[in-house]
């Protein structure tokens, strides 16, 4: 059986930093935290990540400002950006999702994050069933 997926969780309330570790870890994944921009930092410099969860209202640094700080480092990891007080699509963000807090459900996550890093990992490689052809051409070009 293949590891789940590692995913740094960045929040500055502490007891949603563990709500989410415990919901995370139950169902396979590895799970660091950081309670703000400088430790996520640091932890997603040395350490392979392959997600971030992060909260937008942080303290010093808020969420979108330490998404544009990692997709510097790894453009390619996916991240999600929360929030309590802001909705989607009321202010920019370089987060490739945002969620709203308190409006989707932890099994709405949990597929969220499937979802996300599955995209990160590419599509499967399936054996592609190979057409009949009609007529075939030859491989040498024709003399004009």
């Amino acid at each position: 059986m293949r590891p789940k997926k590692t995913i740094l969780c960045v929040d500055d309330n502490e007891q949603t930093l563990s709500v989410r570790k415990f919901l995370l870890e139950t169902r396979g994944y590895r799970v660091y935290t950081a309670i703000n921009g400088q430790d996520a930092i640091a932890l997603f410099s040395s350490t392979q990540i392959d997600l971030v969860l992060t909260d937008l209202g942080l303290p010093q640094m808020d969420g979108n400002a330490l998404i544009g700080h990692l997709k510097e480092i790894s453009p390619e990891i996916p991240m999600i950006l929360t929030s309590d007080t802001v909705r989607a699509g009321e202010r920019p963000h370089r987060a490739d999702a945002f969620l709203a807090k308190g409006c989707c459900t932890p099994a709405e996550l949990i597929e969220r994050i499937r979802v996300m890093s599955a995209r990160k990992r590419g599509p499967r490689k399936h054996a592609q069933p190979v057409a009949p052809q009609t007529a075939l051409e030859p491989l040498t070009a024709k003399a004009s």
